[in-house]
């Protein structure tokens, strides 16, 4: 096998840029999805380092979904998945959201989430109905648990976005939707009809978009969402009726 990589110099981090040489190579097409990366000698003898850096820069590699170890086997580049590309984004977006973060949340939901109805209304397969279908099964069964309620609502929405069949649509809706089950669990917690207005919702949608009424799933898919803003509203002003005693009892106690 020719050579790769080229020898980098000893005071910088070397993991790191070993990984980001490597991540390069693969954006660059000189390493494609299935190709088996070079044995770990010649990888130390291309970068000039040692295997401990070798090992390390593959760790977090894999880490990250671009590369895949398998032992006796090596190392082989993947493709990453949803979860690995929008992970970093979902972290960034919750990091740096406002104190009105649930607010924020459902009012980007309103602006990309209609419009990805209505796709998924003209591009689904029969193999979505059946997985949406099954979706709307479990959350009609839920009972008791609201972190089942919560994970479940989250997956119909990001089902509908894998059933517009195109790719870039679940990276959009992913990390958004990840931000979805602390919101969802203070919601159904606060508001009585949560759930009826989930079932009801989830279920006008879906059937929409197995009508192919793309025009009826955006519309719903709109409705939906602004009902889940009076929801966060009425969440909010409960948490806050909340935290009133606790200010107040901690305010005198100081007094």
């Amino acid at each position: 096998m020719s050579k790769l990589f080229q020898s980098i110099g000893k005071t910088e981090l070397l993991s790191h840029t070993v990984e980001q040489a490597i991540e390069a190579a693969i954006r660059e097409g000189h390493l494609n999805v299935g190709d088996r990366l070079p044995s770990e000698f010649e990888l130390c003898n291309q970068f000039g380092v040692s295997r401990t850096v070798i090992r390390e820069a593959l760790r977090m590699l894999s880490a990250r979904g671009l590369v895949r170890i398998e032992k006796g086997r090596g190392v082989f580049v993947c493709a990453p998945s949803v979860e690995s590309v929008s992970n970093p984004m979902a972290l960034y977006l919750h990091m740096n959201l406002g104190p009105d973060h649930a607010l924020e949340v459902v009012r980007a939901r309103q602006l990309i989430e209609p419009v990805i109805a209505a796709e998924a209304a003209r591009r689904h397969t029969t193999k979505d109905v059946r997985r949406i279908q099954e979706n709307l099964e479990v959350l009609k069964a839920c009972s008791g648990s609201f972190e089942q309620l919560t994970q479940v609502d989250m997956e119909f929405h990001v089902l509908i976005a894998k059933a517009t069949h195109n790719p870039v649509v679940p990276l959009i809706i992913h990390p958004i939707q990840q931000l979805m089950p602390r919101i969802k669990l203070n919601v159904y917690l606060s508001v009585e009809d949560a759930h009826a207005s989930a079932v009801e919702w989830h279920t006008a949608i879906a059937e929409a978009i197995f009508a192919r009424d793309a025009e009826r799933a955006e519309a719903c898919m709109a409705q939906h969402l602004r009902i889940a803003e009076e929801h966060v509203r009425k969440m909010l002003v409960a948490l806050e009726d909340k935290a009133k005693p606790l200010r107040n009892g901690e305010s005198a106690s100081a007094s």
